[in-house]
């Protein structure tokens, strides 16, 4: 079983929201989650990027790799 930590998305009709969480990586893009690590929310200015680092450590850990999308994210969360 292959993990991946991405993004799903959320929010109404050109609205978007994002939940990052850890999933299989055969699971589809909204499909269900095996945990949610944090959320992005492009629509705020200054965008809001909410990580849980405990658990993303955790999932990390036990084999999970990030998307390109949310390696980009938490390349900003740590500036």
């Amino acid at each position: 079983m292959a993990l991946k930590i991405r993004l799903t998305r959320m929010g109404s009709k050109k609205r978007p929201f994002y939940r990052i969480v850890a999933l299989d990586s055969a699971t589809r893009r909204d499909g269900r989650a095996l945990e949610y690590i944090g959320h992005y929310n492009p629509m705020v200015e200054p965008a809001e990027i909410t990580v849980n680092a405990e658990r993303l450590e955790y999932w990390s850990k036990q084999g999970a790799t990030c998307s390109d999308s949310v390696r980009t994210l938490l390349k900003k969360v740590q500036k």
